[in-house]
């Protein structure tokens, strides 16, 4: 419920030492509505639904305290306003004897409406003062006041926006996280049996905690605005809620990923047996390729391969074995880890193909670049060219014997190449130095 602004500050003292009738009266009319103003301030103060929280809760912490100073606050607020009424009912009786004031009135009236008639009990516990009772004028009374009042509906105000906003927000959390654990039993995750049960009892007494810690010190969750001196003025901290939302929200996606498990795990495991399966294939086709680079390859570095991946069958077996159990909180990790390694184990068997075949593909490059000039050089006309076909038979049988020189027979090709070269020169047509067709290696 919201409140009337700060009181109206009186007006202060006349110029002159003495008030005339018309200034008495001006004076008199405004005070009238300052009244009223102050009075509305006050009753709204009274009826605010924040300050009839504060008054029936159990408080404890910051709450606790502000709001002991803000009881006295209030109180001593109406006994000014009732010193205020006192005051201004007498000056009203004064104006009212005469039409036309006497001097002595006006004196009177002077001292009513500007001096420092008005004597107050002390407010020592707000104020500080070490004295019984204190003697105001109007215009300090209200400044008082408006002081006090401020800091009362700073309290209520903050209050009531913590108490209208986090609770709520705490209890939709709360349910969702009912939902999830109810969600997370469901799939097996139970606290001592997965991370994620933990967490989820661990946010459960966060979330018990925080909104005890609300209820009884809203206080302590308010942020004023930087820079801003406006009652109620500031934001609620919602760190400790916010940090409790996240941790929800990550348990729920690891449930969510336990659900989508029981959904497709047959699916996966197939796509993992296939994925294992042609990693032994491959392994043993290196193997075999390995036995043959050996025996046709001569003087050639061919790297080992390896057996096949015993450690990721067995951990296949024991996926299987979690999903006839459906222990799905114990398949989604392990089926996560499998999948990465399986399909690096695929890449590693072709990697280890790859290499132990390189000889035999520059075996095979060497033979088709030999094959290819033969070829030029039997559309120039110069197949029988004897130069030229012992250089090609010198180099053909290097490479199609066993053991294969590679670096001789990479040698051979080059010859025979540059002698070709030589010999297609003077038949080339175009450009003189242009070279022929197709160029050397």
């Amino acid at each position: 419920m919201g409140v009337p602004g700060p009181f109206p500050s009186f007006a202060g003292a006349p110029d002159g030492p003495v008030m005339g009738r018309e200034e008495v009266d001006r004076t008199l009319a405004k005070l009238a509505a300052e009244h009223e103003a102050i009075e509305s301030s006050l009753l709204a103060l009274q009826d605010h639904a924040g300050r009839r929280l504060l008054e029936g809760a159990e408080l404890t912490g910051v709450t606790k305290d502000r709001w002991s100073t803000t009881e006295q606050a209030i109180s001593l607020l109406w006994s000014y306003f009732d010193a205020y009424t006192e005051a201004l009912t007498r000056a009203r009786e004064v104006r009212s004897r005469h039409r036309w004031p006497t001097q002595d009135e006006l004196a009177e009236l002077t001292e009513l409406l500007c001096g420092t008639a008005i004597t107050l009990p002390s407010s020592a516990t707000l104020g500080g003062s070490p004295l019984l009772s204190e003697e105001l004028g109007l215009d300090r009374l209200v400044d008082r006041m408006n002081r006090w009042y401020a800091e009362a509906i700073d309290v209520i105000v903050s209050a009531d926006a913590i108490w209208s906003a986090l609770p709520a927000r705490i209890d939709m959390l709360s349910a969702e996280l009912h939902r999830t654990r109810s969600l997370a039993h469901s799939v097996g995750v139970r606290p001592g049996e997965h991370p994620s049960g933990d967490d989820l009892e661990q946010i459960t007494a966060e979330l018990t905690a925080l909104r005890a810690e609300v209820v009884s010190d809203p206080l302590a969750f308010w942020k004023p605005a930087s820079g801003s001196s406006a009652p109620g003025g500031g934001s609620p901290d919602t760190e400790r809620y916010d940090r409790a939302a996240r941790a929800l929200e990550d348990v729920r996606r690891e449930i969510e990923a336990v659900l989508d498990v029981r959904q497709d795990a047959e699916r996966r495991l197939m796509r993992l047996r296939d994925v294992l399966s042609r990693a032994d294939r491959t392994l043993a086709e290196a193997r075999q390729a390995r036995g043959e680079v050996l025996a046709k390859i001569a003087a050639s570095e061919v790297p080992a391969v390896s057996g096949p991946p015993t450690v990721l069958h067995e951990q296949l077996v024991a996926a299987a074995d979690y999903r006839r159990r459906s222990q799905w909180h114990r398949l989604s990790p392990l089926l996560e880890s499998l999948e990465q390694r399986a399909d690096d184990e695929l890449l590693r068997a072709r990697e280890s193909l790859t290499a132990v075949t390189a000889p035999l593909a520059v075996r095979a490059e060497l033979r088709g670049r030999l094959d290819a000039y033969k070829a030029k050089v039997a559309r120039h006309g110069m197949a029988e060219d004897p130069f030229l076909v012992e250089r090609y038979d010198v180099a053909r049988r290097m490479l199609w014997s066993a053991p294969c020189d590679l670096r001789a027979a990479e040698q051979a090709v080059l010859r025979y190449q540059r002698a070709a070269a030589e010999a297609l020169v003077p038949r080339q047509t175009g450009p003189a130095g242009q070279g022929i067709e197709g160029g050397t290696e």
